[in-house]
């Protein structure tokens, strides 16, 4: 992992709506270096891609962010490349390409993980560090409890 630019925002935070989600990702994706990874954890609807919309918004993204739900993984190019994966629909990696993480996940830039159980072992084994763990919860229409983690 590179030097950061900012502090990660750990902690606790509320947030009453997408735009406020989104806000809260950008201030997480300004203390986001290329080769971060990013473990997002959430029950389905929680906000885990509202939130990596904003991440990559701040990061220079300009197209459409839409979950991978059905594809796996999508890739965007910004200032810095933004990978979005969401392991959701897979068993296991064993059951994947090897190459599917290697597809994602690389020093030239930032991954955010939906669904990161079965990802995180393999993550280990090849040496990736986590920059953050983020878990989102439903607080009631489009309230959000969003906590943000360091690595651990």
């Amino acid at each position: 992992m590179s030097e950061r630019r900012e502090p990660l925002p750990l902690g606790v935070h509320r947030t009453a709506g997408p735009a406020a989600t989104e806000a809260l990702a950008a201030r997480v994706a300004a203390a986001l270096s290329p080769g971060d990874v990013v473990l997002l954890v959430g029950e389905l609807g929680a906000g885990k891609t509202t939130f990596v919309r904003g991440a990559a918004r701040a990061l220079g993204v300009e197209g459409a962010v839409t979950s991978p739900t059905f594809t796996i993984g999508r890739r965007y190019e910004g200032r810095v490349g933004v990978s979005h994966l969401d392991l959701y629909r897979l068993g296991e990696l064993e059951d994947e390409d090897p190459a599917l993480l290697a597809d994602y996940v690389g020093a030239d830039r930032i991954a955010f993980v939906e669904w990161p159980e079965i990802a995180e072992p393999a993550l280990a084994e090849a040496g990736v560090s986590v920059a953050a763990r983020i878990r989102l919860e439903h607080r009631g229409g489009d309230a959000r409890e969003i906590t943000v983690g360091a690595a651990s």
